[in-house]
This record gives C-alpha cells, sequence and structure tokens, in this order.
C-alpha cells in the first residue's frame, strides 16, 4: 500500500499506483480531493502530455503546485490519466 501524507494528514492511498519517472502516481479515486486546489499551472513532457498542477491546502497551510495529473495524455501515457503524482515534501511511504 503505497500512502502521500503532507502536513500530517494523508492526501492519497492505494495498492494499485503506477511508477513513472521516479514518481509514484495514485489513482483519481484514491485521492482526498478535499485537500486540492486547482492551479493554474500546467507543464508539458515531451513523452506525457500536458501535466495540471494543484495546491495542497491543509489545515490552514498550502503547499503551491505541490501535486500534478495529465488529464488528456498522450497515447504512450494513458496508463496515469487522471492520476496524481506528488512532490515538494509530499511523503510517499510505499
Amino acid at each position: 500500500m503505497a500512502r502521500a501524507t503532507w502536513n500530517g494528514k494523508i492526501i492519497a492511498e492505494s495498492d494499485n499506483t503506477q511508477t513513472v519517472d521516479g514518481y509514484t502516481y495514485f489513482p483519481p479515486q484514491s485521492i482526498k480531493r478535499e485537500f486540492l486546489k486547482s492551479s493554474p499551472t500546467t507543464s508539458v513532457c515531451p513523452w506525457k502530455g500536458t501535466a495540471s498542477y494543484f495546491t495542497l491546502a491543509v489545515d490552514g497551510k498550502e503547499n503551491p503546485d505541490a501535486a500534478w495529473a495529465y488529464q488528456e495524455p498522450k497515447p504512450e501515457a494513458a496508463h496515469i490519466q487522471g492520476h496524481l503524482a506528488f512532490w515538494r515534501g509530499v511523503e510517499i511511504q510505499k
């Protein structure tokens, strides 16, 4: 079981994650959406496509752009469509 935590809260938890480019991607149904706020930030990966970012908001603290997802990935990354990955201090335990 993989778990993503930040500021003392579990943000995501699943035994069905995907590892891509060294990051753990959590399936959409495993994400606690109440901790996510949409961000205007995007980035482009040559083989995955355009990523959309989210700010984590937990107990009055925010972690800007700490999560991202590929909502419409390129065919090579179709298996992570809608999955979220984390960085910027988010702890991933496996």
